[in-house]
């Protein structure tokens, strides 16, 4: 059995799902996802996410009257590992359309090979940038973080009414742009950044940060985290020295792996999250569907892709083609589509929501609080 062949086994195996046999006439999307490393459990409900739509499309009728099936890659939670994976599935022809990364840094990474293979690549990863390097063919399926710093900003200025700020952050290409974007909306909301702090992916320590926010004038924290499990060793180190200053952070501070990994240490904490199964109709059906096959709740790594198989058969069945060029102009005149992260209206970039939640971990239980929408 050839590699590719053995990790859509694997993946199927791995996120409980049966490894059907992929038929010549079924249409193939081809999906780069933590199998192994430390994203594995996030990829996991990713798969899950993607093939509940999938499952959806095909009770519906398929795609151009033909099964939708997945094809499915393990990017071992690495930049090389992801081009590698993209570069597998890319090599079968058949494969029509992608997801991509919910890691900013790997999208980044696997970008000069999407520009190459030219076909329509469905991502999670939020650094604004992605969508402004001129790529045509990548369409992200989540808010990108010029919409997450405004909110995070706003809502600790204008409703808790903090000013002095912590900003904590990974210094990867997310984290990065997201303490870029942040710093600058809490200047513009009259706010002050007292101590910004950057750390290193997959740290076991972060003592030296917390001692710094412990030691600054901060009353409140900021954070853009790319991984949950530095996110839940920041937030018990956080609460075992003693700082109980209000924390206001990205999307991975109510995913189910970081609400896992740090229990109490997070109660209170408030986030922007691009899923809440409370902030619309379609997000509380996803739930609950999601709920009855795997006896749990999704976060936002399962139901970007699932938007974003609902988007790609919407895009081929729209174009009543597989042609490439013919699915990106589909893709990109999607307007008002209700998915269960938000409703969909594609800009020229590739960037189809504009918006995010702000919620609260009440104990444990992620409370929306509202929406807030912007522009395109």
């Amino acid at each position: 059995m050839r590699l590719g062949a053995r990790s859509v086994v694997l993946a199927a195996l791995l996120a409980g799902l049966a490894a059907a046999p992929v038929r010549a006439e079924d249409l193939k999307l081809g999906m780069v996802v933590p199998i192994t490393g430390a994203a594995a459990e996030s990829g996991r409900f990713a798969q899950w996410g993607a093939q509940l739509a999938a499952d959806e499309v095909n009770a519906a009728g398929g795609v151009l009257g033909r099964k939708l099936v997945l094809a499915i890659e393990d990017d071992q939670t690495s930049n090389p590992g992801g081009v590698a994976a993209f570069n597998r599935l890319a090599s079968d022809a058949s494969i029509v359309a992608f997801l991509g990364s919910i890691r900013s840094t790997q999208t980044q990474a696997m970008d000069p090979d999407v520009r190459r293979v030219a076909k329509p690549v469905f991502f999670g990863g939020t650094d604004p940038e992605l969508t402004r390097g001129g790529d045509p063919w990548l369409f992200r399926c989540r808010p990108n973080d010029a919409y997450s710093a405004k909110v995070i900003a706003a809502f600790g200025v204008n409703e808790l009414k903090l000013k002095k700020w912590a900003v904590v952050f990974s210094t990867d290409a997310f984290g990065s742009n997201g303490h870029k974007h942040l710093v600058e909306e809490l200047k513009a909301d009259g706010a002050e950044v007292v101590t910004e702090q950057g750390y290193a992916n997959q740290a076991t320590d972060f003592t030296p940060v917390v001692l710094a926010i412990k030691g600054s004038p901060a009353d409140v924290i900021g954070s853009y985290f790319t991984f949950e499990q530095d996110l839940g060793i920041f937030a018990r180190q956080l609460r075992q020295l003693g700082v109980r200053t209000p924390w206001v952070g990205s999307p991975s501070i109510v995913a189910t792996t970081a609400l896992r990994l740090s229990g109490p240490a997070l109660f209170g904490t408030y986030g922007v999250a691009d899923f809440n199964a409370d902030s619309s109709p379609e997000a509380h059906a996803f739930a609950d569907a999601y709920k009855a096959a795997h006896k749990m709740a999704p976060d936002n790594f399962s139901s970007w892709t699932y938007d974003a198989v609902k988007l790609a058969a919407r895009a081929i069945n729209t174009a009543k083609s597989t042609d490439p060029k013919a699915v990106r102009e589909a893709i990109l005149a999607v307007r008002d589509y209700k998915g269960v992260e938000g409703t969909y209206d594609f800009d020229a970039n590739g960037d189809g929501l504009h918006g995010y939640n702000i919620v609260k971990n009440d104990g444990g239980k992620v409370v929306f609080i509202k929406h807030i929408e912007f522009a395109p």
